[in-house]
């Protein structure tokens, strides 16, 4: 009767059926799904590189757009530490590839002093804990404010 009650109270309050902290994903493709779209982007770049306004933006997109089934991703500047990791939004279930409209520019970029970074070293860790090889990418040449990288490994 208590559970009922419990229940019953949360679906009123508009928690729905479970734990207020808990998602429903059951709307959101497989953990394949997602790393079958990692792999296929690796060689065109999970980042890109731009020089923009006096900065070096890094953006993570291609890599975002697969949050709902990322534990993390971790990355390093100028080196192979993975020493950092960059944070995920959260998932939208109904919109799974979509980037939450409110997210700022920190939602899928890494702004850093204009071409401090000359290799940028990353890992995908999905929900599952299967992690993907480290790819190393470089900027672009000659390609002005264009946002670009190019696999070094």
């Amino acid at each position: 009767m208590m559970k009922k009650l419990g229940l019953a109270l949360a679906i009123l309050a508009g928690m729905g059926p479970v734990a207020a902290s808990a998602q429903d994903m059951s709307g959101v493709p497989d953990v394949s799904m997602f790393k079958m779209m990692v792999d296929a982007n690796k060689s065109s770049g999970w980042v890109a590189f731009r020089e923009y306004d006096g900065q070096q933006w890094i953006y993570f997109t291609a890599l975002v757009t697969s949050r709902c089934r990322l534990k993390e991703i971790r990355y390093s500047v100028n080196s192979d530490a993975l020493d950092q990791t960059f944070p995920l939004a959260d998932c939208i279930p109904d919109s799974p590839f979509s980037i939450p409209s409110d997210a700022g520019p920190e939602a899928i970029a890494l702004t850093l002093p204009s071409q401090t970074a000359k290799i940028l070293s990353v890992q995908v860790v999905f929900e599952d804990d299967v992690e993907t090889e480290i790819m190393t990418y470089r900027p672009c040449e000659g390609v002005g404010d264009s946002s670009c990288a190019k696999v070094v490994n």
